[in-house]
């Protein structure tokens, strides 16, 4: 298993085995739309060069030598891409650095996660500001792990009245000033602001946000359903870990989950742990959202993700961690989870009832489409990166190959 694959520091050794690059997979391939039984993936390098029936693979990549996989009943899909994640292995993201950032790649690597977005808590610009400078550093060098494909900044632009496990004392108003300096020191880096939508200054940062083509989501709010269509309107299409730390449901004052759950244009998280979001809530949203591919899934891991029960803090807040959850010191509010992609993958499928395929689009293709990395990774087809995970007849993770490089070898 990909845990036993770790070293003694924790970390993988992910160079390519063989000289020419070549490693060839063998299994039911899952495609953006399919299965395809008795199937093949060859990568060369860092890319997938075949994706299709094993009968059907070209006589030239017959004849070249190199590793050979066989998956036989398992399943091969597309690496995970986690767009929500403060943490994990004992580190959170707000601390970052290089050693620490290694440490949560390397262990969500294990867990099947091939792209992330580095995420903020709600916290002081200045604190901000280092994690963003740490990131786009970590950035510029080869990233050995699950790679960075930039920052979410969840907050500090939330409301008060649901702030979560988000430290209240250091929300603020939307500022889009903020954000124009943030995007004009390190270009490309924020891919995704959470924001309450009601709040002062909302709709100027909304606005900013899509003309720079960064995914501008709603979160930790206290918005109408009449507000969140408002900000829509302006740019708005993402929602965050839906149904947690938003006005709920009701049939006569629909809210922010009402608008997030009826309206086609919004993305949906899910944190599909069955502690965050009841397994019929789980169902509920993704009859609504996974036959247009807007269901994502994700984890919202914090620090004590893969270690024991205990005491931690996430961003600058005590939490205690028992029987795998993460609560605040109240005992009562949620912080973040201990979810893995792969549990949450597998939870969609056991669980909630979701296909194979349905599962691997929430937690590959669509946040890869959010994200506009299609032309990349996300899906298994000839010409993209080769960010693969093999999966057992059970769903078990066996093996991770981020950019061609197996993990662990």
């Amino acid at each position: 298993m990909i845990n036993q694959l770790l070293d003694n520091s924790g970390h993988s050794d992910t160079s390519v085995q063989h000289a020419n690059g070549l490693t060839t997979i063998y299994g039911n391939v899952v495609t953006k739309d399919r299965i395809i039984e008795d199937g093949a993936v060859i990568m060369q390098n860092d890319k997938i060069v075949y994706a299709g029936p094993a009968s059907e693979i070209p006589q030239r990549w017959v004849e070249e030598k190199g590793e050979v996989i066989q998956g036989n009943d398992g399943y091969i899909v597309p690496g995970f891409i986690d767009i929500h994640v403060h943490g994990g292995g004992g580190e959170d993201f707000m601390d970052s650095n290089k050693e620490v950032i290694d440490t949560i790649t390397s262990f969500h690597a294990t867990q099947g996660t091939t792209t992330m977005l580095a995420t903020t808590m709600t916290a002081p610009k200045e604190w901000i500001d280092k994690v963003l400078r740490e990131v786009n550093e970590y950035r510029s060098q080869p990233m050995p792990y699950a790679q960075l494909a930039g920052v979410h900044l969840e907050g500090p632009f939330i409301s008060p009245k649901w702030p979560g496990a988000q430290n209240p004392e250091h929300i603020s108003l939307p500022d889009v000033n903020w954000l124009m300096a943030w995007e004009k020191m390190y270009p490309g880096l924020i891919r995704q602001v959470t924001l309450a939508p009601e709040r002062e200054g909302a709709h100027e940062v909304i606005a900013w946000l899509k003309e720079h083509k960064v995914i501008a989501a709603l979160g930790h709010t206290d918005a109408t359903y009449e507000e969140v269509e408002a900000a829509v309107e302006v740019g708005l299409h993402h929602a965050v870990h839906t149904f947690n730390a938003m006005t709920p449901l009701h049939h006569r004052k629909p809210g922010t989950a009402g608008a997030v759950l009826g309206d086609k244009r919004i993305s949906a998280e899910v944190i599909a742990d069955g502690i965050h979001v009841h397994p019929g809530a789980v169902s509920l949203i993704a009859q609504l959202k996974s036959s247009i591919q807007k269901l994502v899934l994700i984890t919202d891991a914090m620090s004590a993700t893969g270690l024991e029960d205990g005491n931690y803090t996430l961003g600058d807040l005590p939490v205690v961690v028992k029987e795998g959850v993460a609560r605040l010191e109240d005992g009562v509010t949620l912080a973040g989870s201990t979810l893995t992609m792969i549990r949450g993958f597998r939870f969609l499928v056991e669980e909630v009832g979701l296909s194979i395929v349905e599962a691997s689009q929430a937690a590959s293709h669509n946040p890869a489409s959010l994200l506009g990395l299609l032309d990349v990774t996300g899906t298994i087809e000839q010409g993209k990166q080769a960010d693969l995970l093999l999966l057992d007849s059970s769903l078990a993770l066996t093996d991770v190959w981020i950019k061609g490089s197996k993990l662990g070898k």
